[in-house]
């Protein structure tokens, strides 16, 4: 049953990206305009997975990477993310690398950015209520179901069936970075090496392709990257160090 002040919307979960992708539409549509926004949402996403999966060898991306595809050649969408790349290694100090493992590999960047799209496009449609979660990388906007801002939580990097830290609002791009998941699987590339010292990085902002971004690159610096992110304009920001320290910006937006 609804509630009083309850929208029924939609909730869609499909495996894309090599992750869990979850989509909650909180707009009070017909249910086949919903079925049509969330079947175009995750049409997109697959789309994006074929043409920047680092791990199929015929996408766009690995035959660029291989020299098969030349940058005049290339689609819209990858000069756009190698130009955004080469922006954001000038951001972070050369932290944030595409080609911190040796091959072109966008990832940091392109999940964020893929949902980033998907949630303007979906606003443009005429649903501004929604919120994205690709992965832990999350855009929400306008309203919950319940008419209430929206409540990200962020995994306890120690344990995961626990929430450390919930976030809310009605207009934030929330990336998390962090190598209690996949193992310290991000690169700190001056080293070469894995990075180390911080658990977690979790930024706030309004863009989730950079958030995302940014969180890596924070996450490649350690210890400094606590320091980074407290010049970081424009962010809120949250830290779960290798040691259990839990250091957070002044601004952020969560939840007793």
């Amino acid at each position: 049953m609804t509630t009083a002040g309850t929208r029924p919307g939609l909730r869609r979960v499909e495996f894309v990206m090599g992750t869990a992708i979850s989509l909650d539409l909180a707009d009070d549509l017909p249910p086949g305009r919903l079925d049509e926004l969330a079947g175009q949402v995750f049409d997109w996403l697959r789309e994006v997975d074929r043409r920047f999966s680092t791990y199929q060898p015929d996408s766009e991306v690995s035959r660029f990477d291989r020299g098969e595809v030349l940058l005049s050649q290339a689609s819209t969408d990858l000069r756009a993310t190698l130009e955004r790349c080469a922006d954001l290694w000038g951001e972070t100090d050369g932290f944030f690398d595409a080609y911190a493992t040796g091959r072109l590999d966008p990832s940091g960047y392109v999940k964020g950015w893929s949902a980033q799209v998907a949630s303007d496009r979906l606003v443009a449609a005429g649903a501004p209520n929604h919120c994205v979660n690709a992965g832990g990388d999350v855009r929400v906007r306008g309203r919950s179901h319940t008419g209430e801002p929206w409540r990200v939580g962020i995994q306890d990097p120690w344990d995961p069936s626990r929430v450390s830290l919930v976030v809310h609002g009605t207009d934030l791009a929330v990336a998390t970075s962090g190598g209690y998941e996949r193992g310290h699987h991000v690169v700190d590339p001056r080293r070469g090496t894995p990075a180390r010292g911080l658990r977690s990085v979790t930024v706030v902002g309004t863009d989730l392709g950079s958030a995302d971004a940014y969180a890596t690159a924070a996450l490649a610096m350690g210890h400094a990257g606590v320091g980074w992110l407290g010049r970081l304009a424009g962010h809120e920001w949250a830290v779960v160090t290798d040691d259990g320290r839990t250091p957070r910006s002044d601004r952020l937006p969560f939840a007793d």
